[in-house]
């Protein structure tokens, strides 16, 4: 109750103002002085922000604007592949809708990946950022290969996203074929102990659980649920390679 007390006593010598400044500095007492995990002060209100549904969808439509120009050409293959995918997951009416005020959006103004990865890190957890980038590559192997300058700008992107190296490398072993590559996925090296492997595959599991991805974003929820597939399926492929049970 320090805050309101600090209220009163502020509006006493310094009116409206200082009982704004009093509250402010009464709440941040009131959360010291609280246990460890106590509740929620005005701080934490004021600074928790989340990313309307809308909002999330068009700048998640001009993240896939700029990895489709990635390579110098649109590829309608991936173009198709954008549109089937809203539209399979938020019928054809809303999809059009999202597309028609992006297309009108795109048109005003420039598209800047960093901004819009600015606008994100402060609404969005990070395993929804993950499937963000797992969502990208998705749309660049649509027309069945992942060119060096797709790759290039979907890493420029994780960067603004500050998603991790051994993260971003994870991902995109999952779009790519190579011998090694269930070892890239889980985040170990061929050399790696069974039981390191069984423990990277829980810590993966975890961190890529769909239930991890909290967004009322439908097309990233249902790309959580693929991502978390492409891990057991790593872990699977591991597992038959060394015979392991």
């Amino acid at each position: 109750m320090i805050k309101w007390f600090a209220a009163i006593l502020g509006y006493f010598f310094l009116r409206y103002p200082g009982a704004i400044l009093g509250f402010f500095v009464g709440s941040f007492i009131d959360n010291v002085s609280s246990n460890k995990g106590g509740g929620n002060t005005v701080f934490s209100d004021l600074t928790r922000q989340k990313v309307s549904p809308a909002d999330f969808e068009l700048n998640l439509l001009s993240l896939c604007s700029i990895v489709i120009k990635a390579d110098g050409k649109i590829s309608q293959t991936e173009m198709d592949y954008v549109r089937q995918y809203f539209v399979s997951t938020y019928g054809k009416e809303k999809a059009n809708a999202i597309f028609r005020t992006f297309n009108d959006v795109n048109k005003k103004h420039e598209i800047s990946a960093q901004r819009i990865c600015s606008f994100l890190n402060q609404r969005t957890r990070y395993e929804v950022r993950l499937q963000l980038i797992h969502f990208l590559f998705g749309i660049a192997k649509a027309d069945g290969n992942v060119s060096n300058p797709e790759v290039a700008k979907i890493k420029e992107i994780a960067g603004y996203l500050r998603i991790s190296a051994t993260d971003f490398e994870s991902i995109k072993a999952m779009f790519f074929s190579s011998s090694d590559n269930a070892y890239k996925i889980l985040e170990i090296s061929k050399s790696a102990s069974d039981d390191a492997v069984k423990k990277a595959y829980r810590a993966m599991a975890k961190k890529y659980h769909p239930d991890k991805v909290i967004t009322e974003n439908e097309a990233i929820k249902k790309g959580a649920e693929e991502k978390f597939k492409r891990v057991q399926k790593a872990y699977e492929d591991i597992q038959k390679e060394r015979g392991i049970n």
